[in-house]
């Protein structure tokens, strides 16, 4: 919800407790003789208000038309059947008639409906004024930035520089198109030429206007002798001020109509009424006075706040008084006393503002925004996209002689991606995927399984021969036996070389003879073979230790292609997509932002004598809360969004004071600081 629906249900819900008649007043009505023709009436009376209330829907606020088109429909009662009687000065004045209960009940009811029809209206009106009156900040910050930089200021300078030339061009063609209409009539004196030398030919007419179109720039290169000590720079960064100065003139005073509209509507309505019969009418009479006297007032001031801005005051200095005026006026001239306005007075007058001063308003605003606001997007972007336009049969003609090019350069790129995909994604995926399942095929391994094996019996065979045909290397005195043989086998698994060993050291001692005989060549193939298995073994071991850690280099082998992956669908999602995440940090940013300018106005703002803040204060604060509920919409979570809700209004409340309204900003700071990084 926002702070116009807020109010007008807060207002909406005041008039709910207002009790037109009281309670056997009421009953004795529809007891009547007369009761068939009012009820009707009154039932008629009744679905208006109901169709104008703030529960009739989701949507508190109804359209313009809507809202007049309900009026029309209620006829309300236009005057009274009067009798001419005399006061006693001797002047005659209508008396009013004396009315049945049902009658009364009947222009209560019109009275309450068209307080309904004022409550649509004034929230009309403010929704509005904030329509209006935020986007400008959007404008102010534009000149800020052209006035920032002198580099801004030329890139301003060269867009309006065709609409500057256009109007100078208009301006010479007027004046030149004036002089030459005086100049048939015979009122102007030329030295050049005079009257009776124009010929009646188009040749003739067309040099006429020529020389007088020559004279018009002279004379105004002479009046603009001033300007012309300036650059074009300096006079466009004058014009920014200017127009900047401008909207924030017509800023605050939007922004003062909106604190006094919010400040000044309100009903007030007493709900602890007696109940018996006297004194509820007693105090029926007492409030009837205040809740009318009160929608006259917002009439009057929102009749008053659209004419005075729709005519652009000078400053809000004499908008503020003016305004004030006509509200007190209304309040103690209009609605008191015995003038009697009925019902159908105050409809015509809403339907004046709704039909004729709202959108006089929203016209005025538009008008002044673009006379005063940022350039349009054609003036803004004419330049770049004239150089597209000339520069197009340029990048057309590339395009077509580079056609074949192009297709190559797309075909690759196709196929890297596809390949990219295939290679370095689902490849690696289904590695690890296979890993996980325990697939052999998926197994890393840098020797196969049955290799040592071989490698290790081969060796063992080896050693026990070597050792059967050289018992004495081995330690024995004879043949071996089946023991002596185990324990060789035993002691080879090991890596004991002690038979092979003892054989190569003797046969170092006779290298020749060893060499001859066999045995010293034989036992260096053995150590060969021992070197073999040895190297294998460590083989095995590294084997075992990428079998152990499988998982986690295919995940590395995968790591790559995910984290590419992910940034190019990150790129895609932040730029085509969603966006979700990107736009939550944004709205938390700008949040943030929004904080710090209700920070400022705070700081700013002078109060009156009270501690509270000025009209246009207020307004500024209620524009800047008015974007950051919209700015927090769905940022936070459902309990914390309705408390930060409730901590927005309680600062809002302009009653309290500045300086709680202070400890107000310091605590939606610290309290939500999580959901605002």
């Amino acid at each position: 919800m926002s702070i116009v629906a807020d109010q007008v249900r807060k207002i909406d819900s005041q008039l709910d407790k207002i009790r037109l008649v009281p309670k056997s007043v009421q009953d004795g009505i529809f007891t009547s003789s007369q009761a068939p023709a009012h009820t009707d009436r009154i039932a008629e009376l009744n679905s208006i208000i109901k169709a104008l209330s703030t529960t009739a829907s989701s949507r508190p606020l109804l359209s313009p038309w809507r809202v007049s088109t309900l009026l029309d429909q209620a006829s309300l009662t236009e005057s009274w059947d009067s009798q001419i009687t005399e006061d006693q000065y001797g002047i005659c004045e209508p008396e009013r008639p004396k009315e049945d209960d049902a009658t009364k009940y009947e222009i209560e009811l019109e009275w309450l409906l068209v307080s309904k029809a004022t409550v649509q209206t004034y929230g009309l009106v403010m929704s509005t004024l904030f329509e209006h009156t935020v986007p400008l900040n959007d404008d102010i910050w534009y000149w800020d930035e052209v006035l920032g930089s002198y580099a801004y200021t030329g890139i301003y300078t060269i867009q309006t520089s065709p609409l500057r030339l256009w109007a100078w061009t208009k301006d010479i063609f007027n004046d030149a198109r004036g002089r030459f209409t005086r100049l048939q009539e015979g009122t102007l004196e030329v030295e050049r030429v005079s009257a009776s030398d124009i010929g009646n030919g188009i040749t003739a007419q067309w040099k006429q206007f020529y020389e007088l179109v020559r004279e018009s720039i002279r004379q105004r290169s002479v009046f603009d002798l001033q300007k012309r000590v300036l650059s074009p720079v300096a006079l466009c960064r004058a014009e920014a001020r200017r127009k900047q100065a401008k909207l924030k003139q017509f800023r605050e005073t939007a922004s003062t109509a909106i604190g006094m509209l919010v400040d000044e509507v309100d009903f007030n309505i007493n709900d602890d009424l007696p109940f018996d019969s006297l004194d509820t009418a007693k105090a029926l009479e007492s409030v009837d006075d205040e809740w009318k006297i009160m929608v006259g007032g917002a009439i009057s001031l929102m009749d008053n706040l659209l004419c005075n801005i729709a005519s652009l005051p000078d400053g809000v200095d004499n908008f503020v008084p003016a305004a004030i005026e006509a509200f007190q006026d209304s309040v103690h001239q209009t609605f008191v006393g015995d003038t009697h306005v009925r019902p159908a007075e105050v409809g015509e007058r809403l339907q004046f503002i709704l039909n004729e001063l709202l959108p006089d308003h929203v016209k005025a605003t538009q008008k002044y925004v673009a006379e005063y606001g940022r350039p349009s997007r054609l003036v803004r972007y004419w330049l770049p996209a004239g150089l597209f336009l000339l520069s197009s049969t340029t990048i057309l003609r590339i395009f077509a002689s580079r056609r074949a090019e192009i297709i190559t350069w797309v075909h690759d790129l196709g196929s890297t991606v596809r390949d990219f995909w295939m290679n370095w994604v689902l490849e690696p995926t289904k590695k690890v995927i296979g890993t996980i399942r325990h697939d052999k095929d998926s197994e890393v391994a840098i020797m196969s399984k049955e290799s040592l094996k071989g490698d290790r019996d081969s060796l063992e065979r080896m050693v026990v021969d070597f050792a059967v045909d050289n018992p004495a290397a081995a330690g024995a005195d004879g043949a071996l036996n089946d023991a002596q043989i185990s324990e060789i086998r035993a002691k080879v698994r090991e890596g004991d070389l002690t038979p092979v060993l003892r054989a190569y050291e003797q046969d170092l001692k006779k290298p020749f003879v060893g060499t001859v005989r066999g045995d010293l060549i034989r036992s260096l193939l053995i150590q060969v073979q021992k070197t073999k298995v040895d190297v294998e073994v460590a083989i095995s071991g590294i084997d075992k230790l990428l079998k152990s850690q499988e998982l986690v280099f295919g995940l590395v082998g995968l790591t790559p292609g995910i984290i590419v992956c992910f940034a190019a669908f990150r790129y895609l999602a932040g730029t085509f997509g969603n966006r979700k995440g990107v736009r939550h940090g944004k709205r938390a940013g700008q949040t943030v932002r929004v904080l710090r300018n209700i920070d400022r106005i705070l700081t700013l703002a002078s109060p009156t004598d009270s501690d509270v803040l000025s009209y246009k204060d207020h307004g500024l604060l209620l524009c800047e809360v008015h974007v950051l509920r919209s700015r927090a919409r769905n940022l936070f979570p459902g309990e914390i969004e309705r408390e930060f809700l409730e901590d927005v209004n309680d600062l809002c409340d302009h009653h309290s004071g500045l300086v709680t309204q202070l400890k107000v900003l310091d605590r939606i700071r610290w309290a939500y600081a999580k959901w605002l990084r």
